[in-house]
Order: C-alpha cells, then structure tokens, then sequence
C-alpha cells in the first residue's frame, strides 16, 4: 500500500504516455515505441506545473523498470538456435562492436564528451540500439537526460539506416545473405532492422527478414559482457576516488544475471513461442513505458543545445560499423 501511495501516481502517468506511444510505434515501425514515447514525456513535462506527485513514481519507472525490462528480454533468447544460426555473422559482430566502441572511446577524448554519453552512443550503436542501452544505463548510473539523448542519436540513424541501406545493398550488388548480415550488423535497432529487411524482401522477392533478425538477436548477447566489463570498470573507478574497498558484488549488475537466467531457461526447457513472444512484447513494453519516465526527466531545450557533439559521434559510429560490416564480407566471400 505504502508503495502504490509513493509511486503509483508516476507510474500510471508513465502508463497513459506508453500505451498510445506503443500503438504509434506499432504504426511507425521505423521510429519506434520508446522514441514516441520520450518525445511526449518532454512535451509534457513542459506543460506539468506540478510534478512532485508524480517523482517518485517516475524515477522508479526510469530505474526499475527499466531493469525489468531488460530480464524479459532474456526469455525471447534461444542460444541454441541464436548461436548454431548466428555463428557465421561472428567475426562480423565482434569486428563491428570493436569498431563502434573504439570510435566513441577516440572522439570522448577529442571532443572531451561526457563519459556515460560516449559509452551509451558507443554500446547502442554497437550491440543492439535502445536495448542495450538500457541495460548500459543503470549499470554506470548514467542520467535520464544522458539516456535520453543517446536514444534520439540512435533513433536518427536508425531512420536513415531503415530508408538508405536498402538501396544501398542493390548498388553494391549484396546478396540476399549479404543483406541479411549488412542490415543485421549496421542497424542498431530491431525495428529498423526489419523494415529494412522487409524493405529489402518487397524488392527482391526474397526472406532475408529471418536471418537478419537472428544476426540482430546474436549481436544482443554482448549486452552481458559488455555490461559486466562496465560494472568492474565503474566499480573501480568509485574505489579509486573514494577510497573505499572495490566490491563485484556492489558493482554487478544483477538485473543482466537475470537475463542471463531468462535466457538459459529459454534455451533448457524450450520454451515454446507461445509463451516467449508475449514476454518479448511484454519487454518492449516496458521499455518504451520506462522511456516516457526518461522523458518525464529531460529538458528538452537543455537537449537540443547540447545534442551536436553526440550526434557527431553516432553518426562515426554509425559509418564505421557500416563500411567494416561491408569490408569483412568482402574478404570472408559473402557478398
């Protein structure tokens, strides 16, 4: 009871913007639930004269939920079937993480950007766009505005991605396999990644929808590493600047074990799609509702001002995973 007073008022706030942003983005695939989502929660946040109701509720969507979100996104990972399917596009995937963070890592020095902003642009671009970078999020505590814009730099390319590559592969002469790993190594998005499949299979008569789409599943498993590797570097850097005893267990990021359980129990039990899809859409649920909690907490001016320098770097990002994607098919003989 004590918890529903506290937070149910922002959490039902976060609801309401999350069902009609849901639908939008089930219209509008290539944009997307969470980017409808974020934008209408700094609309309203502008209009809210009085938001301290709502806070608690608000803060605990943008932080728990969020969590949550991530957990349920393990049921919708066979790594039977990821791994046995996806093994072809590793050398691809790790080319393209490596590039993407290297990038973001190189322009955080010369740009001098905010750290968490560097990370999510570098992880979201890299591993699988919106997913990974709320699971990144929590994990080096970085701030509803940070999210925020990180989200609206991958949802740009995400766009361009969706409308460009397309054409671009029918220029390059790709095959229908070559396509299906281009689009699922240098989309960062699920959603932009199947419109450009789709996009792609209208023209050409094909279904490179599916195996597009487990590259894309294949690439999502780095959000356990990666995650991992962020949460001893974070928790080495509090030791070193507060003095105190490094802990793993302070720095793990539990919710990523769930995930990780999520996906083994997938795998184990063979969980049939009856009951796996709906827990999928149960997680992108949760993720565009956790996105108008984040846009509930974002200054949309403050945003927009401050928005050239990450931009700036996903867009490198973006280019690098591209031509590496495309470089690497090349010399393995896929094109």
């Amino acid at each position: 009871m004590n918890f529903l007073k506290k937070n149910g008022a922002g959490l039902l706030l976060c609801l309401i913007i999350a069902v009609p942003s849901w639908f939008l983005g089930q219209a509008l695939p290539v944009i997307g639930g969470p980017v409808f989502a974020i934008l209408i929660g700094m609309i309203l946040t502008l209009i809210l004269t009085k938001k301290e109701p709502f806070t608690a509720g608000i803060n605990y969507t943008s932080k728990k939920i969020l969590q949550a979100a991530v957990v349920f996104l393990g049921f919708g990972m066979n790594l039977t079937e990821i791994l046995a399917k996806g093994k072809q596009s590793l050398p691809i995937i790790i080319s393209t993480i490596a590039t993407s963070l290297i990038i973001a890592f190189i322009l955080y020095k010369a740009l001098k950007l905010r750290t968490n902003n560097a990370i999510l642009v570098g992880v979201g671009s890299s591993i699988c766009g919106g997913s990974a970078i709320a699971a990144t999020a929590p994990v080096i505590e970085a701030s509803d505005e940070e999210v925020a814009q990180s989200i609206s730099v991958i949802f740009l390319f995400n766009v361009l991605a969706a409308l460009i590559f397309p054409t671009l592969g029918s220029m390059l002469g790709l095959s229908n396999e070559g396509f299906g790993l281009f689009a699922g190594t240098a989309i960062n998005d699920t959603s932009s990644v199947t419109a450009a499949a789709t996009a792609w299979d209208g023209i050409h008569g094909s279904n490179t929808l599916e195996s597009a789409a487990i590259v894309k599943m294949t690439r999502t498993l780095a959000i356990i590493p990666i995650t991992l590797i962020l949460a001893i570097w974070r928790g080495k850097k509090a030791k070193n600047s507060a003095g105190s005893t490094f802990s793993l267990k302070k720095a793990f990021p539990f919710f990523v074990l769930f995930f990780m359980l999520a996906s083994v129990v997938t795998t184990v039990f063979q969980l049939p799609v009856s009951v796996t899809d709906p827990l999928k859409e149960l997680s992108k649920f949760l993720i565009v509702m956790a996105m108008a909690a984040i846009g509930l907490n974002t200054n949309i001016v403050k945003l927009v001002k401050t928005g050239g320098k990450p931009i700036f770097t996903g867009f490198c990002c973006w280019l690098g995973i591209s031509l590496v994607s495309l470089a690497i098919q090349h010399l393995l003989g896929i094109w």
